[in-house]
């Protein structure tokens, strides 16, 4: 990230654990003037270093759900339509397009196995998905 300094950096870490802290709690903890930091974030965000806010939710209060990696296979010219459709699909947390034997990743959350089974069922349905591969996450040993 080009012109990007040290104090940049340590307020984008703060973001990442809490985006909703307001721009005085910021500058106390980077040691900064409220209006200082609300400068910089401005023109991180003019500069598109900062393309939005999100909400994270905590691990606990979806615990319950099942997970799965899902491997897709893409017929040639066919990941925008397929990564169009699964965006519109609300179990569909994560989609990584990757190198090697499959073209995207999709990291699902559901509420059983069976929605999960029939989730699956639908990827692979959507028109450009030649094969799809699935792993049940059991458990999560290291998260970063």
């Amino acid at each position: 990230m080009a012109d990007i300094d040290d104090v940049d950096h340590a307020l984008l870490a703060l973001l990442r654990e809490n985006a909703r802290a307001s721009t005085a709690e910021l500058g106390r903890k980077l040691g900064l003037s409220r209006t200082t930091v609300q400068s910089r974030l401005q023109r991180l965000e003019r500069r598109r270093v900062v393309a939005g806010y999100t909400v994270v939710v905590d691990e606990e209060a979806e615990s319950a759900l099942v997970r799965a990696h899902v491997f897709i296979t893409a017929a040639p010219k066919q990941g925008g339509a397929i990564e169009a459709a699964l965006r519109r699909v609300p179990q569909v947390r994560l989609l990584h397009s990757v190198s090697g034997p499959f073209d995207f990743i999709a990291v699902l959350a559901a509420a059983s196995i069976g929605e999960l089974d029939a989730l699956i069922d639908r990827i692979g349905a959507l028109d450009g998905v030649e094969r799809t591969t699935s792993a049940i996450v059991l458990s999560t040993r290291i998260q970063r």
